[in-house]
């Protein structure tokens, strides 16, 4: 498992790289849910704040979709990134 840790790159940064990699991986394909704020707060053991700017940061690159009250979900146009 690759940890979180102190340094120059923010938290929120190495998870979103973190959670980019499993994608363009294929852990989790396209249309399917990534795991919830919840369950990454667990794995992780960051903060809610930190995983919501994970979360907005893949958003962002289209790299997910965000349904409210549903949960986020690879997007079906991801962009390959390794």
């Amino acid at each position: 498992m690759v940890e979180i840790v102190d340094g120059p790159v923010p938290k929120y940064e190495q998870l979103a790289a973190l959670l980019r990699a499993r994608i363009a991986a294929g852990e989790w394909a396209p249309g399917q849910a990534i795991p919830s704020e919840t369950v990454l707060e667990g794995e992780f053991g960051l903060a809610r704040g930190t995983i919501r700017k994970a979360i907005a940061a893949l958003r962002d690159e289209g790299v997910i979709v965000t349904t409210r009250g549903k949960g986020s979900y690879v997007s079906e146009q991801a962009p390959d990134r390794p």
